[in-house]
């Protein structure tokens, strides 16, 4: 069903006038004193929230003076970049400062939810965003925001008006209550599945006195690499390259299959980047990433401040390497040396592992690939939720989207809120 036809059968024959925001409402002009406010119901900018759930406690309550009021049904406006997307639906009494605006209906034909829905639009943002005033921290227009024109249905009926917004916003907000109970559902999977991964791991990789023997990271490496960075801004070392080239942003405790940035042959002749063989252990070394690992599945290139290790598999399997080191990050992670925390190959390499059976190296080999067949397997999963979550909600989103450009694609004037 077309959106024309689906709105046409909602609205029934009756006509939309688009009004001002002045003519069906008003900003709040009462006030109410700092001593009956308190952590609960005082609301600023920080913790407005652009949905209908509510919002969370504030961290800051002014001590004196006198607060703008606001009840429930008050729509209440972020007005100083960067919140003027951030509105929220009261649905209680409490105080709020200048930097909300407190949006009240007044026209009998007006609901709350509607007006909200309506000024949750990415219409309003934009036109919020091209009239407000100021260099370094803008401000909403108030004058302007009044003028903004909205539909309203059959606003001569108030009970067939209020009929329509009122079925407009409870499909909107069937689709609002889904993602959220769909984000808590697989939010709560995901936190089980770590809580069971973290414990199977600490289970595999605890070993009893007599069944393993320390290792260094240097005793089961074949060969440290390291990298470089191709000098910036010139095009012959970046433009139409193909060899893939890592950054630490990149090292994000998974398997990397490509990189974001590629340098071309000139860029590798003229700079300390090199060819690195797939399935090494890599383990970034500097600044605020320092300490976080990946494996590379394919050959590539890395800037200096990744460090890899190309494990001998006579030793130790790659994969165990891998997970021994993800397990470790805040230890290796506080090795780190100097105001960044940096890491170096003598550390990486002298940072000890657990080889099980070392004397019997088929026996510890096999050993090693049980323990990382379970591990990939909950790793697999963990990460598998862990993408599918924000997918998840993004299609759901989409949907929000599409349904609230259905309901409220109402016939427009010449000019909507100019």
């Amino acid at each position: 069903m077309s959106s024309g036809n689906y709105l046409e059968k909602l609205l029934d024959g009756v006509e939309v006038e688009w009004v001002a925001l002045g003519d069906v409402a008003k900003y709040s002009d009462e006030r109410v004193d700092c001593t009956g406010i308190d952590e609960t119901n005082y609301v600023g900018v920080d913790n407005l929230l652009q949905n209908r759930a509510g919002k969370t406690n504030s961290t800051y309550v002014p001590a004196e003076g006198r607060l703008i009021e606001y009840r429930p049904g008050d729509i209440l406006i972020g007005n100083i970049r960067p919140y003027l997307k951030k509105i929220w639906l009261a649905n209680q009494s409490g105080g709020t400062n200048g930097d909300v605006l407190v949006v009240r209906p007044t026209h009998e034909s007006l609901s709350s939810g509607y007006l909200h829905q309506v000024l949750t639009d990415e219409n309003f943002f934009a036109y919020n965003m091209q009239h407000a005033k100021g260099a370094k921290m803008p401000r909403g227009d108030k004058a302007k925001i009044l003028e903004y024109k909205l539909p309203i249905p059959c606003p001569d009926n108030p009970k067939t008006s209020l009929e329509i917004q009122a079925e407009i916003v409870r499909i909107l907000d069937a689709f609002t209550e889904l993602t959220a109970e769909l984000t808590a559902e697989l939010t709560a999977e995901l936190t089980a599945r770590k809580k069971q991964y973290n414990y199977y791991r600490d289970q595999l990789l605890n070993f009893e006195d007599g069944e393993m023997e320390w290792k260094t990271l240097g005793d089961v490496t074949k060969k440290w690499y390291s990298g470089g960075t191709p000098t910036a801004g010139v095009p012959a070392y970046y433009e139409s390259g193909n060899i893939p080239w890592l950054r630490t942003q990149e090292v994000k405790f998974s398997d990397i299959q490509s990189t974001e940035v590629k340098i071309t042959e000139a860029a590798l002749k003229n700079s300390a980047a090199k060819w690195i063989p797939a399935n090494c252990v890599i383990i970034a070394i500097s600044g605020a990433t320092a300490g976080r690992s990946g494996i590379n599945k394919i050959p590539l290139t890395t800037n200096q401040h990744c460090g890899c290790l190309e494990i001998d598999e006579t030793k130790a399997l790659y994969r165990y390497v891998f997970h021994w080191v993800s397990f470790n990050y805040e230890h290796i992670k506080a090795l780190g040396q100097g105001a960044r925390g940096d890491l170096n190959s003598s550390i990486i390499k002298g940072f000890r592992l657990p080889i099980p059976y070392a004397s019997d190296p088929k026996k510890s080999l096999a050993e090693q690939a049980r323990i990382v067949a379970i591990l990939d397997k909950f790793d697999t999963l963990t990460n598998s939720l862990s993408k599918g979550l924000p997918y998840e909600i993004e299609l759901r989103q989409k949907q929000y989207e599409y349904y609230r450009e259905l309901l409220l694609s109402f016939p427009k004037p010449e000019e909507v809120g100019a």
